[in-house]
């Protein structure tokens, strides 16, 4: 299968499915002399494991990472890293009609259109618990882009038809993010959002969201101005996720109904950066004809309900006959809170490799 790797210079390599022994993951290209230990991973795999609240689902996995390479005395070496999660808590007999049907929202019937079989245990390659390796490369890729100075940091913007948009987003704080359960700095919508939650998990629906995510610290510069754009990377990785169904950065969508006259960032002298150039606003989101202003980097995506439900809901089968089906396992009301650690992961992969690039292309001879 094609497709498992994700970067130029810093590439991660993924491999494993969620009811197998356990997953898999190897970063190639960081740079030797990093200091990183299992610690430095854990809390962003906090964030993403599951069982951690009572809103998310109550699959119980440790999510404990085992540094297989790579590292030597506590510090990288500059050789390939590899890290290995085991599974401890698969119920794969909560999939037994999955063998033949296709369950609505799920690549079901197109792993048979594609590849003519599949893994009916928990979605198999396409499930969600993927994720467990990006955010533990994500969690080294946010490691070494702290060495320049960038910082990432996400949020719950939505759940459902609740939203809350922070009028600064540099000012939002990782304490205010985890100080609830739901992942939102404002606590009076959080606790809305969790209601909402509840209420969905009650009647044995989900419910969507969208999420906000914010990059300081990213100077002027990264990225490239064709395909490479560093919004396009962006884009692909943030579409890469499972139940991701739109990304947007700066204005986004509501630039449709803007002129260019209110559209444009006006430029204005910034003596303490280099070069000392910035904008009075930032509409564009910090990217430029994909390179990287020197602006905080802003960008939004939007994830749907969970498909499985614990509703009895019509489809087909193998054959194409009619049927209906129950999903069954154990599941997110709401994937939101979990995607957090994940939508940061891929940001910061994106800009650690954009990094590297940017090192390798531009280092004065």
């Amino acid at each position: 299968m094609a497709g498992n790797s994700f970067g130029e210079l810093f590439r991660v390599t993924t491999a494993g499915v969620s009811h197998g022994p356990g997953y898999v993951t190897i970063v190639d290209g960081c740079p030797p002399g990093l200091l990183l230990g299992v610690d430095d991973l854990l809390p962003d795999l906090n964030r993403r494991r599951p069982g951690q609240s009572k809103i998310t689902t109550q699959r119980q996995e440790t999510d404990l990472p085992e540094i297989i390479s790579g590292v030597y005395q506590g510090k990288t070496d500059g050789t390939p890293i590899s890290l290995l999660f085991r599974n401890n808590d698969q119920r794969s007999h909560d999939y037994g009609d999955n063998i033949t049907k296709y369950r609505p929202g799920h690549a079901d019937f197109t792993f048979d259109a594609k590849f003519g079989f599949r893994d009916p245990r928990g979605g198999g390659r396409s499930s969600a618990r993927e994720t467990i390796c990006r955010v533990a490369a994500g969690s080294i890729a946010k490691k070494l882009l702290k060495t320049q100075g960038v910082s990432i940091l996400g949020w719950v913007c939505q759940v459902g038809d609740i939203h809350w948009n922070s009028p600064d987003p540099e000012a939002i704080t990782l304490e205010m993010v985890e100080s609830n359960i739901a992942r939102c700095p404002d606590s009076a919508t959080a606790v809305k959002m969790e209601e909402l939650i509840y209420q969905v998990r009650k009647e044995c629906d989900s419910i969507g969201g969208a999420a906000q995510f914010v990059a300081t610290g990213v100077p002027a510069g990264w990225g490239e101005p064709v395909f490479d754009k560093l919004k396009a990377d962006l884009a692909k990785a943030f579409l890469s996720l499972p139940a991701v169904t739109g990304f947007e950065y700066g204005s986004g969508f509501a630039a449709a109904s803007m002129r260019g006259s209110q559209h444009n960032d006006l430029f204005l002298p910034h003596p303490g950066r280099k070069p000392p150039v910035g904008t009075k606003t930032n509409r564009h989101g910090g990217m430029l004809g994909g390179i990287s202003s020197g602006e905080n980097i802003l960008c939004r995506a939007s994830v749907k309900p969970t498909s499985s439900l614990g509703q009895n809901q019509s489809t087909v089968n193998q054959s194409g006959e009619a049927t209906e089906l129950i999903t069954k396992g154990r599941h997110d009301p709401c994937l939101l809170p979990r995607f957090i650690p994940m939508g940061e992961a891929m940001i910061a992969l994106v800009l650690a490799d954009h990094f590297l690039r940017h090192r390798a292309q531009c280092a004065p001879i």
